[in-house]
């Protein structure tokens, strides 16, 4: 499936700000808000509706509303950093939780916690803000599929191309969306020019 980046002014510009280093936390929570905002309409463009009658002020007519549930399931910890947006503009969102943690020396991702509401018939939306080796993101999306979704789609902020090629190799039916793809790992496989850790920067830590 395609590989979709953000094409937008204010995508741009709140990048520029999230990746300077003397951007503080607060500010941070904001950018990181918008730009998820962006990337979370951007990533629903195709959801499905059907036809619904309702009664305006003056007439009955046929509107459309949305086909199938919204679930999003943001990674831990830094996921929750992009969770705000859905929850603000989709009526019955519904949330599920993967925790995974990558070891810092050898970069592979440990599983510590996994809650997921049902998933069968519903979009399932994986989030999580920087694809680096994509191996996080490619387990978080086989256990969404091993428990009965179908309709499955991932959204970061930041990606780098080795992470791209992880996830379109394990996964290659699931549409990627990302504020920006940069330009490659470093020898400890964070995202260059990248924005540091994410998390660290939401939280302050």
């Amino acid at each position: 499936m395609p590989l979709h980046v953000l094409q937008h002014p204010l995508a741009h510009h709140v990048l520029t700000h999230l990746r300077d280093k003397t951007t503080k936390p607060v500010l941070f929570r904001t950018l990181s808000y918008q730009i998820s905002l962006l990337l979370a309409l951007e990533a629903t463009r195709d959801l499905a509706t059907v036809e619904k009658e309702i009664e305006t002020p003056l007439e009955t007519m046929q509107g459309r509303v949305l086909a199938k549930p919204l679930v999003i399931v943001p990674i831990l910890r830094a996921g929750l950093g992009m969770l705000q947006p859905f929850h603000d503009i989709f009526p019955d969102v519904s949330v599920g939780y993967v925790g995974l943690e990558r070891d810092h020396k050898t970069a592979v991702a440990r599983s510590y916690y996994c809650k997921l509401p049902p998933l069968a018939g519903a979009r399932v939306l994986v989030v999580d803000p920087m694809l680096a080796t994509g191996g996080s993101a490619a387990q978080a999306l086989t256990l969404v599929k091993a428990q009965g979704a179908t309709d499955v789609g991932f959204v970061c902020i930041v990606a780098a191309p080795e992470g791209v090629a992880t996830v379109q190799q394990a996964h290659p039916e699931v549409p990627i969306h990302a504020g920006v793809v940069d330009r490659q790992l470093n020898a400890n496989k964070y995202i260059l020019p990248g924005l540091g850790d994410f998390g660290d920067r939401l939280y302050g830590t």
